[in-house]
């Protein structure tokens, strides 16, 4: 298995492509491309259709989805402003590799969404959406405006629990031309989505964000209303909690406290990766609730958590760690990385952050895009994150 990535700031969208598909080629060394992602800054998505004929000339990839964003990654560079182009290119032999276009199914009588149809790329029409064909690992890349993501995540943690899905939201747009690619078209909404078999991918995801202050279970709630913490008002609770901790603490808190919730409670004890990290979004002081960006249930286990750059370099770090020492001596081939618009030079006082920390770690070819929103697993179940890396790590199958 191979996996390459080249990159160009070249103004002129089919130069720019030509350049990132020759390095991306010479790095693959003659090994035949079974799938290329690319990204596209906003100046080049005018250009969709040239982009993707330039690809296919140069690269002749057997499966391709990309997608416009406001921020490209690639080559261990981060280029959050100008014109950017990247490509990421992968040999895989023996793997199963499938493209969809995702499409929102009406239902019936009503304006809601009913489901989602996978509409193969060179056949007529779409079918209702196969989960059980969807391989060891989904790479989604989805318009935030057409295609409501999270009701894709609740139907596969449903549907096939365990599978891990990666990727992000479309991040730039140009009027007039598509926010996605599939294969040679230029896609206005939806979602394209890659499904992976016969090799190992191992998800990552670093929320940004650092546990503080005592765990405390939800003892009364309803939808993301939280009235009880410890059989105390929720907000008094919070008040004790945040008053224990120390004063650099408590200056983050200030600035906007988040709070991490247990997904998969049959652990002994719980770590950083093990909280849905989420905004609190109000606060009743008369009543005593809190309102949080997710739904959650009595007998739940949260903590605070609070972000920073320090905390995020901190986490992503932690993160690439724990999965190193899965790996062994048997590192990845390449990674896809999925960073929030909000990270980049927002959130780090060094260029490259979270380029460069997967640089540090595996040393592997990685590129991908800043989102406006990630998809990544926190205890065994997907969801749309803000403000988190979330990363894929591809390997030969073990």
């Amino acid at each position: 298995m191979k996996v390459a990535v080249g990159v160009s700031e070249s103004f002129d969208p089919v130069e720019a492509f030509a350049e990132a598909c020759a390095g991306a080629r010479r790095s693959l060394g003659g090994a035949r491309c079974d799938l290329a992602l690319a990204f596209a800054s906003p100046q080049h998505l005018a250009h969709g259709k040239w982009i993707l004929s330039t690809i296919h000339d140069e690269l002749s990839p057997r499966n391709l989805i990309g997608c416009g964003a406001g921020g490209v990654v690639g080559g261990g560079r981060e280029i959050e402003e100008g014109a950017g182009a990247v490509v990421w290119a992968a040999s895989m032999p023996g793997a199963r590799v499938d493209v969809h276009h995702l499409e929102i199914v009406a239902a019936e009588g009503g304006r809601e969404p009913g489901g989602v149809a996978a509409r193969e790329l060179d056949g007529e029409g779409a079918a209702e959406l196969d989960a059980s064909a969807l391989g060891e690992a989904l790479i989604v890349l989805a318009d935030p405006y057409t295609f409501p993501t999270e009701l894709l995540l609740r139907r596969l943690n449903d549907e096939r629990p365990g599978l891990p899905v990666i990727g992000g939201l479309a991040s730039a747009g140009a009027a007039g031309s598509g926010t996605l690619f599939a294969g040679g078209e230029v896609l206005g909404g939806g979602a394209v989505a890659c499904s992976l078999g016969g090799l190992s991918v191992l998800p990552c995801v670093s929320q940004g964000a650092a546990p503080v202050g005592p765990e405390m279970t939800i003892t009364a709630a309803e939808g993301n209303v939280i009235s009880e913490l410890a059989s105390k008002p929720a907000v008094e609770r919070l008040g004790e909690a945040i008053a224990s901790l120390d004063p650099r603490d408590q200056a983050l808190a200030a600035e906007g406290l988040l709070l991490g919730i247990v997904i998969d409670e049959n652990r002994p004890e719980y770590r950083r990766g093990d909280f849905l990290v989420r905004p609190i979004i109000g606060a009743d002081r008369e009543a005593g609730t809190i309102a949080v960006g997710e739904r959650v249930r009595v007998g739940q286990t949260v903590r605070m958590h609070v972000r920073d750059g320090a905390s995020a370099d901190e986490d992503l770090r932690s993160v690439l760690r724990l999965q190193a020492e899965v790996l062994g001596s048997s590192p990845p081939a390449g990674a896809l990385l999925f960073t929030c618009n909000g990270r980049g030079s927002h959130m780090f006082d060094v260029p490259d952050h979270d380029a460069s920390a997967i640089q540090d770690a595996f040393g592997i070819p990685a590129a991908g895009f800043f989102c406006a929103g990630e998809i990544g697993p926190v205890g065994g179940r997907n969801f749309l994150h803000g403000f988190t890396a979330t990363i894929a790590l591809l390997a030969e199958s073990r």
